[in-house]
C-alpha cells in the first residue's frame, strides 16, 4: 500500500518537485520513499515517485520505483495471488530477486503486456514506464478500490494517488470545474471520471490508460466492467446450489485478503456483511482474528451488537467508545485527507475506527459492497414497490400521468422541497421503460433535487441525473440489475471506496475490501434477483450463508448504518463552525453559491423545517475545502 505519483513534461524541473509530491503523501507510505527523474531520447523529462507502506516483503528489495529491463513501476495496492503468478513465471524462465508482488507485476507485464491484468486478484493502481515504447501504462483495479488522479495540458502530464500531490507540481492549474461542483452538491461526491478541477480526471475503475509520451496522446482500454457481468445470462441454478457455490467463492476471496507480512484485523460493525467476513475468517483460522469497533453514546451505536458477535465467534475484540469531542475534532482534518469536497459524514466514524485499528494492525478488512451486490439497502425495497406500481399503470396513460405530476409540482410552495422533488422524480421516470425507470428512480431518491440546486448554485446546469454511466440499460438481465449496477458504479465506487481509502490511509492503515473480489461480483451479478431480494428479505442468500455461522437471533434487528448525529451537531456543537465558515461576503466572491438563498436555507434548517439536512453538511464541507485548497 502506497502513494504513487509522477509526471512527464518538456520542461526540466528540479528533483524537488517529485520529492515534494511524494512527501505530501507521507501518510500513505511512512516506511520508505523513492523517486527517479530522467530525460528520454525525445528530451522529455519523466519522473516517478512513491511513498511506501510496507505490507508484503518488508525488506529493502521491495523498494520503489522498481526496475526490470526497460520497465520501471510505481505501484499502490496488493496483488493477492502474486505467489501463484510468480510460480507460473518461474516455470517460464523468469528469475526474481525479491518476494514482492510489485516485481511480479513487472515480469507479468513484460511477458503478457496489458493482458497481464486479467491474472491479477487484488486492488491496485500502478504506472509502468516502458522506455522502449516511450509510453506510460496506467492501470486501476476492477472495482476502483485504489485511487488514481491525473492532470494534463499541452505541456504536462501529471498523476498521483491523491489530488494534493498534483498541487505540488508547478505545471498544475487549480481551476474549479463548475460541472463537478454541480455533481458534488447533487450527490455528495464528484463521480469519476470527473474531478473538482478542470483538466483533471480520475482514471475509471477497470481501465488501462496508455499515455504516448512523444505524441502526448491517450488511449483507454476498459478491461473489466460490472455492466458486462450483469449482461450475462442468469444462472440456471437452485438456491441451495447457489449458496454452496457462493460460500466457496467467499472463503477463497477472504483467505486471499489475509495475505500479509504484517498484522491484519477486521472492522466489525455488527452488521451482516462484517459479521460474515469475520465469521468465515475465524472458522478457518487457528488464531483469534482481531476485530475493531467504534461505539457512540449518540447516533446509531452498533457496538453492543458487535461485542456480542465477537464474543460468540471468539475473536480478539477491541472496542472504543468515542466522545463527541473526539468525533468533532476530526472535522477540520477532512478537507486535507479527502482533497475534493466530500459530503458523507460517515467519514468521521470511519476515520475513528481506522485510528483504533492502527494501534494494533497495519491492515484492516472492511466489509463494503454487500448491500450493492446483494440488494441490502432499504431503498431497494422502495424501488421494488415503485416498479410493481408502475407495472399496474397502463402504458398508454403513463405519459399523461407523468405530465400532470410534473405540472402539478410547479404549483407547490417553494418551501415544500420534498414533495416537489418526489413528484418530479416520479413524473420524469414514469414514461420510461422499466430498465431506465429503475435507474432514474434510484438516482432521484438518492440525490438532492434540481429544483433546489437551481436556486442555490449560480452555475447549475439543471442535470436530470448522472445515469448515463449505465448505457443501454435494457441489455442488462433485469430492471433490478440496472439499479444494482448504478449503485455499484456511483455510490459504492465514488463514495464508499473513497471514504474508506482516505480515512484508513490518513493513519497509514491499509484497507482491504474482501467482498469486492471480482469473482464474487461476477457470480452475484448472474444470480436470480429473487436470491438477493424476494419482496420480503433483503440480502437473502448472504444472510442464509451467515446463519450457518451465527444464530439468526443474534442478527435480527433493524438495519442502521455507520453514522453520527450530524444534524444535531450542525444545529448545536457545530453552530459556531457554520457561523465562522459561512461568511456570506466570502461566499459571494466565489460566485458559486447564492449567499442570499443560503441564508434562507439556514433559517429553515435552524427551525427544523428543511428536509434536505445533508445539503447543509455538503455546503459546510465545500466551504472548508475551498478555504483549505483555493
Amino acid at each position: 500500500m502506497c502513494g504513487i505519483c509522477g509526471f512527464v513534461t518538456k520542461y526540466n524541473w528540479d528533483s524537488k518537485v517529485i520529492q515534494n509530491m511524494v512527501a505530501i503523501m507521507h501518510h500513505r507510505g511512512p516506511d520508505d520513499s523513492g523517486f527517479i527523474i530522467e530525460n528520454n531520447d525525445s528530451s522529455h523529462q519523466i519522473a516517478l515517485g512513491q511513498a511506501r507502506l510496507s505490507i508484503i516483503d518488508l525488506s529493502p528489495s521491495g523498494h520503489q520505483p522498481m526496475h526490470y529491463k526497460h520497465l520501471s513501476i510505481v505501484f499502490n495496492g496488493e496483488v493477492y495471488n502474486f505467489k501463484e503468478i510468480r510460480e507460473e513465471l518461474r516455470n517460464l524462465g523468469h528469475v526474481f530477486i525479491s518476494n514482492s508482488d510489485t516485481e511480479v507485476i513487472l515480469h507479468a507485464f513484460e511477458l503478457w503486456h496489458i493482458q497481464c491484468v486479467h491474472k491479477f486478484i487484488g486492488m491496485f493502481a500502478f504506472v509502468i514506464y516502458d522506455r522502449k515504447a516511450n509510453k506510460l501504462y496506467c492501470c486501476r483495479d476492477r472495482a476502483g478500490v485504489k485511487p488514481f488522479f491525473y492532470y494534463h495540458n499541452d505541456a504536462t502530464f501529471i498523476f498521483a494517488s491523491e489530488l494534493k500531490a498534483l498541487h505540488q507540481h508547478p505545471g498544475f492549474s487549480k481551476r474549479i470545474d463548475n460541472e463537478a461542483v454541480n455533481l458534488y452538491f447533487r450527490y455528495g461526491y464528484v463521480p469519476a471520471p470527473r474531478s473538482i478541477f478542470q483538466n483533471t480526471n480520475k482514471l475509471q475503475p477497470g481501465n488501462w490508460m496508455i499515455y504516448n509520451i512523444e505524441e502526448k496522446s491517450f488511449k483507454f482500454e476498459n478491461y473489466w466492467d460490472v455492466l458486462r457481468c450483469y449482461e450475462k445470462p442468469i444462472l440456471n441454478i437452485s438456491f441451495s446450489e447457489a449458496k454452496e457455490e457462493l460460500t466457496k467463492i467467499l472463503e477463497l476471496a477472504f483467505e486471499y485478503r489475509m495475505v500479509s507480512d504484517v498484522p491484519v484485523g477486521v472492522f466489525l460493525s455488527g452488521g451482516y456483511d462484517s459479521t460474515l467476513v469475520t465469521a468465515i475468517l475465524q472458522r478457518n483460522s487457528l488464531q483469534k482474528i482481531r476485530t475493531f469497533t467504534i461505539g457512540f453514546n449518540e447516533g446509531n451505536d452498533e457496538a453492543p451488537f458487535a461485542k456480542d458477535i465477537a464474543k460468540f465467534l471468539g475473536t480478539e475484540h477491541t472496542e472504543y467508545y468515542c466522545t463527541e469531542k473526539e468525533a468533532l475534532e476530526i472535522i477540520p482534518d477532512l478537507p486535507f485527507y479527502f482533497d475534493e469536497p466530500f459530503g458523507d459524514s460517515s467519514a468521521i466514524p470511519t476515520t475513528l475506527v481506522s485510528r483504533l485499528a492502527r494501534k494494533q494492525v497495519t491492515v484492516a478488512l472492511s466489509a463494503d459492497a454487500g448491500d450493492e451486490l446483494f440488494a441490502g439497502y432499504n431503498r431497494y425495497i422502495s424501488l421494488y414497490r415503485h416498479l410493481k406500481n408502475v407495472k399496474r399503470i397502463p402504458k398508454f396513460s403513463r405519459g399523461l400521468i407523468a405530465y400532470l405530476l410534473k405540472k402539478s409540482s410547479k404549483f407547490l410552495s417553494e418551501k415544500n422541497y420534498f414533495l416537489h422533488h418526489k413528484m418530479s422524480v416520479i413524473g420524469d421516470n414514469l414514461s420510461k421503460n422499466n430498465f431506465n425507470v429503475a435507474v432514474g428512480l434510484l438516482d432521484g431518491m438518492e440525490s438532492n433535487p434540481d429544483y433546489l440546486l437551481n436556486q442555490l448554485l449560480f452555475n447549475y446546469t439543471g442535470m436530470t441525473n448522472y445515469s448515463d454511466i449505465i448505457t443501454d440499460a435494457h441489455s442488462l438481465s433485469s430492471p433490478f440489475a440496472a439499479a444494482l449496477s448504478y449503485d455499484y458504479k456511483m455510490y459504492l465506487q465514488n463514495d464508499i471506496l473513497t471514504k474508506v481509502d482516505r480515512a484508513a490511509m490518513s493513519v497509514s492503515l491499509e484497507g482491504r475490501e474482501p467482498l469486492l473480489d471480482h469473482r464474487i461480483v461476477e457470480f452475484a451479478a448472474q444470480l436470480p434477483s429473487s436470491f438477493k431480494y424476494d419482496g420480503i428479505t433483503t440480502k437473502k442468500i448472504l444472510k442464509d450463508i451467515l446463519y450457518d455461522y451465527v444464530p439468526k437471533e443474534l442478527m435480527l434487528r433493524p438495519k442502521t448504518g455507520f453514522s453520527v448525529p450530524i444534524t444535531k451537531w450542525l444545529r448545536k456543537d457545530l453552530k459556531n463552525l457554520i457561523t465562522d465558515t459561512f461568511n456570506l461576503k466570502d461566499i459571494a466572491s466565489q460566485e458559486i453559491i447564492d449567499p442570499r438563498y443560503l441564508s434562507d436555507l439556514l433559517t429553515l434548517f435552524d427551525n427544523g423545517r428543511f428536509f434536505y439536512n445533508d445539503l447543509i453538511w455538503r455546503i459546510l464541507q465545500f466551504q472548508m475545502w475551498y478555504k483549505k485548497w483555493m
